[in-house]
Order: C-alpha cells, then structure tokens, then sequence
C-alpha cells in the first residue's frame, strides 16, 4: 500500500500542475463562471478539493506520527468553514496555493511507513461525530476524493471549450518509466 499510496501523492501533483494550467487558458470570468456544477464553477471546484485536503491534512497532523510533518506549514493555508467555501477568488492565488500544497503532500509521503499506515487516525467527521480509521485507508479516500472532483473539473473544462487532455495515471507511469 505504502508505494500506491506514494505514486498517489505524485499523481495529485502531476494532475493538478496538468489541470490547472489548462485551465488558465480560460478567461478569468469562464473560471468563475457558474455551470450549474455542484460546486457551481470551475473555480469552485478546485477550491472545494483544496478545502478537503486542508480539512484532511489537519486531521492527519493530530497524530504524533504525522505531526512534525504537517502541523507547522498548514499554518500558511487559510482555516476553511465550509467544504463550498470559496479560499481563493483568484485563481493565480489559488494555483500558488495549490502547488504548495501539493508539495506539502509530496513531503508528507516521504514520511509514510507501513507501520504509519496501519495506525488509527482519530477525528471528528462534519457532523461532529467520532471516527477512527487507518492512515492508509483514509490516504486512499483523500486521494480518491481529489481524483473524481478533478474529473468533474476536467468535464466542465471541456465543456468550456479547452481538452483538459490525457488524465490517467497510467500517463504519468508511463512518463515516469521514460525519466527514469
């Protein structure tokens, strides 16, 4: 699990550097423009998978074996209130945030063990109930979560006009196999 969970992280950062460079192509105000989305817009799509990965990574960071590892640069992102709340109106703002985000989970992963994984998270859910999983299913529901809004962001960008392009992570294998 460790190294599918690792390729995951790397996906995340892969994906999100292709995405959002497609989606500068766009004018500001189709970024922001509302297409009936559950998260209404391109825009707030991608601040609601960075709202959940905040939300995640500041569950992750009360535990004392990914707490040195997170705690201290997940100061620098803004305390989000809500999973629709808008971060970044911006979208210059919101692709710097991203890829230090992104980076700050490529970090994170270099300090997963098996043994890491296997422990108990302890957390609250939104409704405020108590929960407890394991790091790695929990890594593999974060991970999952960023894949399928980036796919609803890949369809509204293609609705917009503009190929988001390849978007399997068979792609970014396959690029790796070529860098090695």
């Amino acid at each position: 699990m460790l190294e599918y969970l690792q390729r995951m992280a790397r996906y995340n950062h892969w994906m999100n550097d292709r995405l959002f460079a497609k989606v500068k192509e766009l004018p500001g105000d189709a970024i922001a423009e509302d297409r009936d989305a559950f998260f209404g817009s391109i825009l707030g799509t991608l601040n609601h998978i960075m709202i959940a990965d905040i939300f995640w990574l500041h569950r992750f960071a009360t535990h004392k074996g990914c707490h040195d590892a997170l705690a201290h640069q997940l100061s620098e992102y803004p305390t989000p209130a809500a999973l629709n709340e808008t971060l970044f109106s911006d979208f210059s703002e919101l692709t710097d945030n991203r890829r230090s985000l992104d980076g700050l989970i490529l970090e994170f992963a270099e300090t997963w063990s098996d043994q890491l994984l296997a422990e108990l998270i302890h957390y609250r859910n939104r409704a405020g109930e108590k929960q407890e999983r394991a790091l790695g299913q929990l890594l593999q529901h974060f991970f999952n979560h960023q894949t399928h809004h980036r796919g609803q962001a890949s369809t509204l960008l293609f609705q917009a006009g503009i190929n988001p392009g390849p978007t399997d992570l068979l792609v970014m294998m396959m690029e790796e196999d070529v860098s090695d």
